[in-house]
């Protein structure tokens, strides 16, 4: 029996006639990276291949590494296995791993979206035989509104906060959602003033995509500076000391997961507004039919219920576990 092209084991999505992983998540030698969130770039690996506008992303999170960046649609081959980036859509810098070896095609998206949000590279189909798919959000329940309803929503919330002196506080991952969020603040309501970690990841991807100015918060800067502009601040400052400095203020959360109205009370957050850097239920079937593909491998997210509705629709689909987080208890 034909052995796969890509096999599952337990340091991660392993090509062995290439002898080259795909996001591991132990220590490896060689290593295909499809963005730079922690779950999917982790340190230890001896070699690091990645999209070019990646490199700054992973090398300001795990130091000094080696790494050879790539351009999208650029082919390379190791051990006559070939492959290939193209746009996720999911983050800056983010990618999908095409592998070819005589004339079989996999593809494995990494995390991603079809929506294009104005500051990564916009997602494009690739057709192949196998789809590594994440299925975050497989529920037919995530449906997301076209983004600059979802941004028509946090501008009018801001200018709200602001007629009632208030600090405007919205949570979204340093990473990604900070700086999609960033891009599409209405700077003529007030100012942007930010947390030192989304402040310094959004100086990192600045010489790759135009950002509107912002203002890091210091131990110097008072609550009053505060009062009737924005903070971007990470999921994980929500309660903190650092927060509590800041009233009088309302949080918002831009996640996915504020579809469920439980997980704006669970995380007591004031207000949710449903924004992901993932695809919905119909991104998800849109790519997968664009992909042509025959097979679906279902990695985090509702694996089981998506891969189940993917065999009523004919597809030769199956799940299977992986070390990538997908849970809401992580900003998506």
């Amino acid at each position: 029996m034909k052995s796969p092209l890509l096999v599952f084991n337990t340091k991660g999505i392993y090509c062995k006639i290439a002898d080259v992983y795909l996001d591991p998540w132990k220590p490896v030698k060689n290593a295909i990276i499809t963005h730079g969130h922690a779950d999917h770039s982790r340190y230890g690996h001896q070699n690091y291949i990645t999209h070019h506008d990646n490199i700054p992303i992973i090398k300001h999170r795990l130091g000094d590494i080696s790494v050879t960046g790539k351009n999208y649609g650029e082919s390379f081959s190791i051990n006559n296995v070939k492959f290939t980036l193209y746009p996720a859509g999911h983050i800056i810098g983010s990618s999908q791993v095409r592998v070819e070896h005589k004339g079989e095609v996999w593809v494995f998206t990494g995390d991603y979206k079809t929506e294009n949000d104005g500051v990564a590279t916009p997602y494009e189909p690739v057709k192949c035989h196998t789809l590594i798919t994440e299925c975050t959000f497989g529920l037919p329940a995530f449906k997301w509104k076209p983004q600059a309803e979802v941004f028509k929503e946090i501008n009018t919330w801001w200018k709200q906060n602001r007629a009632e002196n208030k600090t405007s506080i919205l949570f979204g991952y340093s990473l990604g959602k900070a700086q999609r969020i960033l891009k599409f603040l209405d700077t003529e309501i007030g100012k942007i003033y930010t947390h030192g970690a989304i402040e310094n990841m959004t100086e990192v991807v600045r010489d790759i995509v135009e950002m509107p100015e912002t203002i890091k918060i210091t131990r110097d800067t008072k609550k009053e500076e505060l009062r009737g502009n924005i903070v971007l601040a990470p999921p994980s400052t929500h309660g903190s000391t650092w927060i509590r400095k800041m009233v009088p203020y309302v949080t918002a959360s831009a996640s996915g997961w504020m579809t469920f109205r439980g997980a704006r009370r669970r995380r007591a957050i004031d207000k949710g507004f449903v924004l992901s850097d993932h695809c919905d239920w119909d991104g998800l079937l849109k790519a997968i039919k664009l992909s042509n593909c025959e097979k679906v491998i279902c990695t985090h997210g509702y694996t089981s219920i998506f891969a189940r509705y993917l065999t009523e629709l004919g597809y030769d689909a199956r799940t299977q576990d992986t070390q990538y987080e997908s849970s809401l208890d992580v900003d998506q």
